[in-house]
């Protein structure tokens, strides 16, 4: 498959062209982090948002550039994006520190009622998932109640990592559709 050729079908919202994409350009982009973070999980992170919100966005690509070019340049923003919010939140942590009147303990323990709507939540949660398809809801499953990494999962479902990750992706933006459309957002 020519990459031209991927990029139109992923603007049909082709699965295969969205994994031929995904398959073609991980390495670049998650090199570029790895460089840019120095850490494996930040730059696996980034690269995940990465291609979320390029496929989100998929239409409004340009092809007058190169895939490749655009993809890191979303990739540069959502890191930049994260440090603001890591230095914004270190600059306040810092003021709070500076203030010697301020002194609190919290009490970070959950409250009968912290428990209460938990649980609420959980089974709220639990009935939207079933609302996805089998493979979709498979794969929420083992990731985030068996707490399974991207490499067991693709283990155990038989499939590259890659293909895990783009379901899983595909998997959490359906559910957060699913649970806007319930909560009327």
């Amino acid at each position: 498959m020519e990459i031209k050729d991927a990029i139109e079908k992923a603007k049909q919202n082709d699965q295969i062209a969205f994994n031929f994409l995904l398959d073609t350009f991980w390495n670049s982009v998650y090199g570029f982090q790895l460089k840019r973070t120095e850490n494996e999980t930040d730059a696996e992170d980034i690269t995940i948002q990465t291609f979320s919100k390029a496929f989100d966005k998929i239409n409004s690509y340009n092809d007058t550039y190169e895939f490749s070019t655009w993809l890191v340049a979303i990739s540069k923003n959502i890191h930049v994006d994260l440090l603001r919010k890591q230095k914004s939140i270190i600059s306040s942590r810092s003021y709070l520190n500076e203030n010697k009147d301020f002194y609190a303990v919290i009490d970070e323990s959950p409250t009968p009622e912290d428990k209460l709507i938990t649980e609420q939540n959980l089974a709220k949660l639990l009935r939207d998932i079933k609302k996805l398809k089998p493979h979709y809801q498979e794969v929420i499953n083992l990731r985030y109640f068996q707490e399974l990494s991207y490499r067991e999962i693709s283990n155990y479902l038989k499939e590259p990592m890659n293909n895990v990750k783009v379901k899983l992706l595909r998997a959490k933006k359906l559910l957060a559709e699913i649970i806007k459309k319930n909560d009327g957002i």
